[in-house]
């Protein structure tokens, strides 16, 4: 499915906010502009999201991608100021995160990480000129909590130092995909209220597996404390632990090492150690 639009340009729309919000069977993602609605725009679910101009794969966190491109609009004004974040994490139902991938010669691009792949509709709205995609969300879902540090607490030594947020989680494979929301991040409100993603240099994990109440996950990218106390075994430890199935867990570096890999017991890399 592809949605396109294509006009004769006229003033170069500027990109001001992206709003997003849940209704009932879709999700709304909505890119507001200065200046009139972009001449052109191209939505189509693609199987990789690429930087403009590197070319190279940028991350996106989802089972399913969006790319969304505007041509003759900026993300950027004249003076360089930039009005959306780089990575914004929604937290809807289905639309898991917006990353933009470029914002080079009034060529506009974003990537959509969706829970699943689902029909979409584009429309424009003017007065302010908005571009929405609503995206499909009619499929099941559960309740599941993702665990973030809280910094205020954190700063002050006064925990507990890591805290709760619902997500609307797609079965099967309930463990997995609330690893992804949690390396997808806080939402903007999250962050606003003091949470925070400590990552200790993963930037996701490559498999998850739960034997005899035992959770085993692989990391992505590194897997170092850098001398705290507080790291990413701290996040994924509870978030596992909120099923029934899972007991222990062992959190395995990139490598495939962690301290006590057999019995049933918690374990972590010696690289997670302070």
């Amino acid at each position: 499915m592809t949605a396109r639009r294509a006009l004769s340009p006229t003033t170069t729309p500027l990109l001001k906010r992206i709003r997003a919000a849940s209704h009932v069977g879709f999700d709304r993602v909505v890119f507001e502009f200065d200046g009139p609605v972009p001449a052109n725009y191209d939505v189509a679910f693609v199987p990789e999201i690429t930087g403009d101009p590197s070319g190279l794969p940028v991350p996106v966190i989802g089972q399913a991608l969006l790319g969304v491109t505007f041509s003759h609009a900026n993300g950027h004004d004249e003076d360089g100021n930039v009005f959306t974040d780089a990575i914004t994490t929604l937290g809807l139902k289905n639309v898991i995160q917006v990353v933009r991938s470029g914002d080079f010669e009034a060529v506009l691009s974003f990537g959509i990480g969706l829970a699943r792949q689902t029909q979409f509709s584009v429309f424009t709205l003017t007065n302010p000129s908005r571009v929405v995609i609503d995206i499909s969300a009619t499929f099941t879902t559960v309740p599941t909590q993702i665990f973030f540090v809280d910094s205020h607490a954190f700063a002050t030594g006064q925990g507990p130092y890591v805290r709760a947020v619902q997500r609307q989680v797609r079965p099967p494979n309930v463990g997995a995909r609330s690893l992804d929301w949690l390396f997808a991040g806080p939402t903007p409100a999250e962050l606003a209220g003091g949470l925070t993603l400590v990552n200790s240099d993963a930037t996701g994990f490559s498999s998850l597996s739960i034997s005899n109440q035992v959770a085993r996950v692989r990391l992505l990218g590194g897997a170092d404390s850098h001398g705290s106390t507080l790291t990413i075994a701290n996040e994924i430890s509870p978030l596992l632990k909120q099923f029934p199935t899972v007991r222990w867990v062992k959190i395995y570096d990139p490598n495939g090492q962690t301290e006590t890999p057999t019995g049933q017991s918690d374990s972590i890399p010696a690289g997670l150690e302070p």
